[in-house]
């Protein structure tokens, strides 16, 4: 039987690398690890650590086409992280003029949870601990 351990990390392409870089780093505050830029391909590559466990590949690319996210598509439809309280982590990302959608309750859980998009609207989740 296949054994998978972990996620090891979720990669995004972003449309204006320092714009993002700035988002995930700055605003959101994860660990940048390493980045390099890819020459050949005309492309950076930021490596963010997310806790101790998990990471993002965070990729700039020339003119990358536009990721459909209202009306939702197929395919990943957001990224979500776990913070210990909701409404701190709101205000702190409000303070850097993010736009946050009201807090909501997971009907299944009971627990809070709002959402928010990063520079390219793809949508990211705070979920409560």
């Amino acid at each position: 039987m296949l054994k998978l351990n972990r996620i090891h990390h979720i990669a995004i392409i972003c449309s204006d690398y320092e714009k993002s870089k700035h988002f995930y780093s700055e605003i959101l505050g994860l660990k940048i690890l390493r980045e390099v830029y890819r020459g050949e391909r005309q492309s950076y590559k930021l490596d963010l650590e997310v806790g101790s466990q998990y990471q993002i590949e965070l990729f700039s690319f020339p003119d990358p086409p536009t990721r459909p996210s209202r009306p939702e598509a197929a395919g990943l439809r957001h990224l979500a992280f776990e913070v210990d309280n909701v409404d701190e982590a709101a205000a702190h990302i409000k303070e850097h003029g993010v736009f946050v959608e009201p807090t909501r309750i997971d009907e299944f859980t009971g627990k809070r949870f709002t959402f928010f998009a990063d520079p390219d609207g793809l949508p990211i989740e705070f979920y409560e601990k």
